[in-house]
Parts: structure tokens; C-alpha cells; sequence
């Protein structure tokens, strides 16, 4: 009990400060609720009427009544808006929305909740059975964050018979829930069945099951972050860079994609599991350059060569026509003429007119475009020189190709030159030079 009251004072909460409890009107947390107003904190119940049981409205009024008699703040509200599936899981997230509205209600920093040791084993137990991240493994801590607010469970330290005892000496009053004797949950088959097996080797097993769960989370909390600046470094805009991913350990490998998915699904996590995870390094470590899977909730990972993208979705790209005059702005750049210049790379293009039919257009990329390349015999195929470059396959369908008005190939510009390019030093009268928007940038600068 000492270390529970330490525990608590170390937070040193102002007693003018609110401090919301989660409070079911159960054993537990009528232990919390009167340990904290006996501390003298300022305290807020906050109960959620769930009507599943006759007994619930008869709670809910137990709860109220006693709050009004002690002076303390009640703030219920009765589950609704279920219509089917998990209940569990809607009933948690009903919980813990109407626990955020109380805390924003009245700028509470802490939400106390009567987890308690016990519930520590058994939550550990049932992770382990199932199977679970190695934070997961670790069951729930003293203090965890939460949309702004701290939840804080000071009873982790204590077991279910020291709660119960000392309601029986202090005449705290409290109601069952008959349901919690049934053997139709699985926490309570693990309650029933297997904790107390624990407790006859050891009655303080729940102490130890606390320290595992410690040891574990400091463990995780340095792993994390590791991951976290290896994710700074090599996921930026929602983009995987492979390169630096691949030189990874196998284990941070899988962290650094377990960490970007809770980024992507902060609110419905359970959405996504180890499979998705391995779907992913699948994709990764596969020899296709180009290959895309889905996930939950229409997201989209896409790998393309060196890079992965998260959240992506397949956009039509519109075809372009322009004819060129003096510039033409395509995606990512311009393209326009020059009187001169010394430049011999692929991003500029020299041509004779008596060479082409005018005038020059520019178009994005159609199926079939083949292009005779400079210094190369016969025709290649636009998309297989997009492919022997590692373009990705999001720029080629709108990557910009120079034309003459017969639909001949010149130029893909930065990439390719055709057999109509002259030599700098012999004879030509258009000069085409391709800017792209980097360097446009940099001369803004």
C-alpha cells in the first residue's frame, strides 16, 4: 500500500487539479476512487453505463449516489450506438472517446484506472498464449500516454487480495459483476484457472510478473528508439528508402515496418498484423522492381525499385499535347529553346531542321513508342529503356517525349537522345534544353 501512496505523490498533482477516474463501481476501482479522494485529490468519476446486465442501471445509480455523498464530480453515460460485431472492442473504444471528452472537459492531465497487479499476470499470460510483439509481451505500465493525457495505474503494484481485504477492513461499499465468475471469457479462464496455481508458488507472483514487465520495456523503449532515428533518417514523405532499409538487422528491419504501420493506423491498429508486416518484407525482398500490395482501409504500399511508398494510390495520368514554341512546362520541369549553350548531356537536344518534319511537340508517354537511341541500331521500346534506367513506374506514364510532328521519337529528355541529335560542333539551327524542377530551384535561390 506504501509504494501504491509513494507512487502517487511523486506525480506531486496540485489539489486544485482535477483528476479523472475511470470508475466501474467494482471493487477495484472503488478502492482507487476512495484512496485518491482520502489523499485529498480532486477527483472526477467518470462511468460508463454499458447495459448489458440488469444490475448496470442499478450501478450506475450506486455510483452517482455515492459521489453526490462525498461531494465528488460524477460523470456517466450509457454505451450506445453498438450495432453489431466485437463488442468488446466497440465498448473500449466507446470508453475511452467518452474518457478523452471528460479529461479535454476539464483540463485533466491524468486518468487513473484500477488496473492492478493481477491483471498485470493475466494480461501477460494471455498475450504470451496468443502470441504478440515483444511490447505487447510486456502487458500495460504504470504511466502510458494517451491523446494528451497521462492514464496512470498505481495499483500494478498490488494483488487482488490486498484490494479485497482492505475493502472488507475500511467499509468500502462496491458491487459484483456476476459475469466476471463465468468461465465464458478467456481472462477469466486464465483468472480461475491458472493464477491461483501461480500464487500457491508464490503469493507475491505478481510482483515478479511486474519486474518482467519492467525489464522487458526497457528493452523495447531502446529498441524504439533505435527505430525511431533509423525511420528519421529513411522514411520521409511517406517514401521507404530500400537502400539504407536492406542494411538492417532482420529484427529492426521488421520494427522499422511495425513502427511506420502504427504511424499510418494510430487509431485502428489491430487492423494490421504480423502477416501485413510479412506481406510487406516480401514485396521488399522481392527481384520485381515494381510490385504493390493493400492493406486495410484502401492503403496502398507500393515498391518501385529503391523506394517504397506508403498510402498511395493509383492515379490516371492524363495524356498531354504541346507543341513547342519557345517553352513548354511539363511535370517536374520545362522544356525550351536555347540560342546556346556548351552542354553535351542528355538534357539538351541539337537538331537540324531539314532533318524533321515541324513543328516539335511534346507528349507524355503512349503504348508502343518505340525510339531509335543515338549511337544504337534499330528501334528500343520507350518502356524498356524506362525500365533498364529504374524509372519508376509513377514517372513514366507522365515523363515528357519530344516529337516531331509525325509522331518520330527525339528526345526523352535527361534520359535519352535519338539519332537526330548533332554533334555540337557540326551544323544545327534548334537548340532544346531540359530543365528539371530541382534545378529550377536552385535558381530561384
Amino acid at each position: 500500500m506504501n509504494e501504491v501512496v509513494s507512487f502517487i505523490k511523486k506525480l506531486k498533482i496540485p489539489k486544485d487539479e482535477k483528476v479523472i477516474v475511470a470508475c466501474s463501481g467494482g471493487p477495484d476501482s472503488m478502492f482507487l476512487l476512495n484512496l485518491l479522494y482520502n489523499m485529498g485529490l480532486s477527483c472526477v468519476v467518470a462511468h460508463i453505463n454499458h447495459k448489458v446486465r440488469q444490475e448496470s442501471d442499478e450501478e450506475y445509480s450506486f455510483l452517482k449516489d455515492y459521489c453526490e455523498n462525498k461531494k465528488i464530480i460524477f460523470e456517466g453515460k450509457n454505451l450506445d450506438g453498438y450495432v453489431g460485431g466485437n463488442f468488446e472492442n466497440y465498448a473500449r473504444n466507446f470508453r475511452y472517446s467518452f474518457f478523452k471528452e471528460i479529461v479535454k472537459k476539464y483540463d485533466a492531465k491524468y486518468l487513473f484506472t484500477a488496473h492492478h497487479g493481477d491483471d498485470l499476470v493475466e494480461t501477460i499470460l494471455m498475450r504470451l498464449t496468443r502470441g504478440s510483439s515483444l511490447k505487447g509481451y510486456a502487458g500495460f505500465s504504470s504511466l502510458s500516454n494517451r491523446d494528451g493525457y497521462t492514464i496512470v495505474r498505481p495499483l500494478i503494484y498490488l494483488d487482488k487480495t490486498t484490494i479485497e481485504n482492505y475493502n472488507k477492513d475500511n467499509d468500502i461499499p462496491y458491487r459484483l459483476d456476476y459475469t466476471n465468475d463465468l468461465d465464458d471469457y478467456t481472462r477469466n479462464r486464465f483468472r480461475h484457472n491458472i493464477l491461483p496455481f501461480l500464487k500457491d508458488e508464490d503469493n507475491l507472483v505478481h510482483l515478479r510478473f511486474l519486474k518482467f514487465s519492467q525489464e522487458l520495456k526497457m528493452n523495447v523503449d531502446y529498441i524504439d528508439t533505435l527505430v525511431s532515428k533509423k525511420i528519421e533518417e529513411m522514411y520521409i514523405d511517406n517514401i521507404l528508402n530500400l537502400g539504407a532499409f536492406l542494411k538492417e538487422d532482420e529484427y529492426i528491419k521488421r520494427k522499422i515496418i511495425n513502427k511506420i504501420l502504427e504511424m499510418l493506423y494510430p487509431d485502428n491498429l489491430y487492423l494490421v498484423n504480423s502477416n501485413h508486416i510479412d506481406e510487406i518484407l516480401k514485396i521488399i525482398n522481392s527481384k520485381q522492381p515494381n510490385i504493390a500490395i493493400n492493406l486495410p482501409n484502401n492503403m496502398h504500399v507500393v515498391k518501385e525499385y529503391l523506394k517504397l511508398y506508403f498510402d498511395v494510390e493509383k492515379v490516371d495520368v492524363a495524356p498531354y499535347k504541346y507543341e513547342l514554341e519557345d517553352e513548354v512546362k511539363v511535370p517536374n520541369g520545362i522544356i525550351k529553346r536555347v540560342l546556346n549553350t556548351e552542354d553535351k548531356s542528355n538534357f539538351t537536344l541539337r537538331l537540324n531542321s531539314k532533318d524533321i518534319d515541324l513543328p516539335i511537340i511534346v507528349r507524355n508517354r503512349r503504348d508502343g513508342d518505340k525510339m531509335q537511341v543515338k549511337n544504337m541500331k534499330g528501334h528500343k521500346k520507350v518502356n524498356d529503356i524506362f525500365i533498364d534506367l529504374k524509372i519508376e513506374q509513377r514517372i513514366r506514364d507522365e515523363f515528357p517525349i519530344v516529337t516531331d510532328v509525325n509522331d518520330k521519337i527525339l528526345w526523352l529528355p535527361g534520359l535519352k537522345k535519338s539519332n537526330f541529335d548533332i554533334p555540337i560542333d557540326a551544323e544545327y539551327d534548334i537548340i532544346l534544353r531540359y530543365e528539371k524542377g530541382e534545378e529550377l530551384n536552385e535558381q530561384k535561390n
